[in-house]
């Protein structure tokens, strides 16, 4: 029987849950990354991105993505960050940039045609040459935007695929992140998954009692409706609750130990590798 578009979308809804346990089980994990104080992961992913913004040449690039791969092979979460890595490095990096390889943006050295006209064209301020084509100039580019998207995206999934969330948010909070948004990411990132749990459980519920398709899309339609109400009214409590509680402005956490001999070693490291990338 062919799926739904109901069903296929509450199957994504269990594939995230399922992959936020998966981050949740790595990330746990006794591996040497994982035993890493959050707060050189953290760091070492602000200093390394800002790397990646600013090189503008391939080799560097290419290199950080080696190492993150080495790094996430050694803390055995290559093939969770890889997939996702490469899926979403093609979407967002390579096919939104690959316009931009055309002569039409990019002038330059032409060495795939695709169109011929049989003249140039001039439209308002555009020039629209009678070759259009693939320049070298623009794919280089296109390998550029690709690489940093990627690279972006590795680093990203490391630290989150070998750090629990605790413990982000506590080394955020070290580097001095106000409260007020620690304390909205955190409450966001909880309710992401009790929504999609709730509405999973719901679909399920109602399609135990239904025999064929007929009015699944209008129950669909009303409980969204009614998510929406429930979601209002459950915020409402939770505030209530927490103010009941003492709720103040200030996020608290219990205290953690200091870095040890070995966050300060890779550390050193991280930040010479950082340095020999900028230099290439």
């Amino acid at each position: 029987m062919k799926a739904s578009v109901l069903e296929k979308g509450l199957e994504g809804i269990a594939g995230l849950i399922r992959t936020f346990y998966m981050q949740w089980e790595s990330s746990s994990g006794k591996g040497p990354v994982q035993r890493l104080d959050p707060k050189v992961k953290v760091l070492a992913l602000i200093y390394f991105l800002i790397i990646v913004s600013l090189k503008r040449g391939p080799m560097a690039l290419s290199l950080i993505l080696a190492m993150t791969s080495a790094v996430a092979l050694a803390a055995g979460v290559f093939g969770a960050i890889w997939r996702k890595v490469v899926a979403l490095g093609f979407v967002f990096g390579f096919l939104l940039s690959l316009p931009a390889a055309l002569n039409i943006i990019t002038p330059g050295e032409v060495v795939v045609p695709v169109v011929r006209l049989k003249g140039p064209v001039d439209f308002w301020v555009y020039h629209i040459p009678a070759e259009i084509g693939l320049t070298r100039q623009g794919l280089r580019t296109v390998l550029l935007l690709s690489l940093r998207v990627m690279d972006s995206l590795a680093l990203s999934f490391l630290v989150l695929y070998t750090t629990p969330f605790h413990e982000i948010i506590r080394a955020l909070k070290s580097l001095r992140v106000p409260d007020a948004l620690l304390m909205v990411v955190t409450l966001s990132y909880k309710y992401i998954f009790i929504f999609a749990k709730t509405v999973g459980e719901m679909h399920l519920a109602k399609k135990g009692r239904f025999i064929g398709a007929d009015g699944m899309r209008e129950w669909a339609v009303g409980r969204f409706a009614f998510l929406f109400r429930k979601t209002r009214a459950r915020c409402e409590e939770i505030f209530r609750a927490m103010q009941a509680r003492g709720l103040s402005e200030e996020i608290s956490l219990p205290p953690r130990k200091g870095l040890s001999t070995a966050d300060y070693a890779v550390g050193s490291g991280l930040f010479g590798m950082g340095v020999l990338f900028l230099w290439l």
